[in-house]
């Protein structure tokens, strides 16, 4: 009998075997696919071009801005600017109308405006066998060569720093797909801040990349995706080949994410987390990151520290330091599976 794979992300050792199998032709290639590399860039000239493509799987609500900004966030974290957004929509045979595809056109359209990027084409269709919309996103953006920034620059003597706190992602996708099981835990006050957590605090994490490079030097940048923060955290060791140690005490989680996240019996560190920005910096730049974020109203925390040693990912407990264990896929799918 044929091992199945489960709902999410692929699983990292089968991934890691495909992608040493793609072929690279283009020596103007910097950064091709690798596990924790998340943007393709290549170089032209003095310029780099940098690429990125992203789906829409989990949520339903609101796709076209999600689509627009888990793109844009990738981008940001190698120091680039978003600039052009290719899309591809594919809505379900019989269950969509005109006016299904305009509104998430208009989603797409105000979230590109947003950010000052240009929609420069894509694919759209009506599709067999899909239960909901699917979009994939192709985002490129460019820097200039001397102020690329990629997973691989993070060094031992770095501190490990986290925006905002986690999952803000995860908490407004169960808020807004799964609004009567929670009617049940969650005050009507609390359902309207989870719900509202896609745009405030935001999934978008562009304006505090650009906020933490201008404070200071940034050596990795990475975006907490599908695997929450603990998957962001053994990618960014893979792509760096360090060890990181982070303390789990320092992570901030909001009380209502903690709240719809114990109700689902789920753990936040491996939810689904864009909104939250980790990066890297040496000690001495840290601080004044971090200074500088709060000043301009974004949360900042130092979270750990990458050390000399294989890449892995250890924390900080009452125990002792022990291995933080690697999200075997994200826990939101067990809850979309029912």
């Amino acid at each position: 009998m044929m091992n199945m794979l489960p709902l999410g992300k692929l699983p990292p050792e089968l991934l890691a075997r495909l992608l040493k199998e793609a072929p690279v032709y283009d020596q103007r290639m910097m950064v091709g696919p690798g596990i924790g590399l998340d943007c393709a860039v290549v170089a032209l000239g003095e310029t780099c071009l940098v690429f990125k493509s992203d789906p829409i799987t989990f949520a339903t609500d609101e796709i076209g801005w999600y689509a627009v900004q888990v793109n844009a966030n990738d981008i940001a974290t190698s120091g680039a600017t978003p600039r052009w957004f290719l899309v591809t929509v594919l809505l379900p045979e019989g269950k969509v109308t005109s006016e299904d595809a305009e509104k998430i056109s208009q989603q797409i359209y105000e979230a590109c405006a947003s950010l000052e990027i240009s929609v420069i084409g894509g694919h759209t269709e009506i599709t067999y066998g899909l239960e909901r919309p699917i979009i994939a996103g192709t985002m490129i953006g460019e820097v200039p060569l001397q102020d690329l920034i990629t997973p691989k620059g993070a060094s031992p003597g770095d501190q490990i720093l986290l925006t905002k706190g986690i999952p803000i992602e995860g908490t407004a996708i169960l808020a807004r797909e799964f609004v009567q099981q929670l009617e049940e835990r969650c005050t009507r006050e609390e359902l309207q801040q989870a719900h509202a957590y896609l745009y405030d605090p935001g999934i978008s994490v562009v304006r505090e990349a650009r906020l933490a490079i201008r404070a200071g030097k940034v050596s990795a940048m990475h975006d907490p995706t599908e695997g929450g923060l603990a998957g962001a955290l053994w990618e960014l060791a893979e792509a760096c080949g360090h060890r990181l140690v982070i303390d789990p005490a320092a992570v901030y989680i909001p009380a209502i994410a903690r709240k719809i996240c114990g109700h689902f019996g789920i753990n936040p560190l491996e939810t689904i987390a864009s909104g939250a920005l980790l990066l890297t910096a040496p000690a001495e730049e840290a601080a004044r990151i971090c200074d500088s974020l709060k000043g301009e109203g974004v949360n900042c925390s130092v979270i750990g520290l990458v050390e000399s040693g294989s890449p892995q990912v250890l924390q900080s407990t009452a125990d002792g330091t022990i291995l933080l264990p690697r999200p075997a896929r994200d826990e939101i799918a067990r809850i979309f599976e029912g």
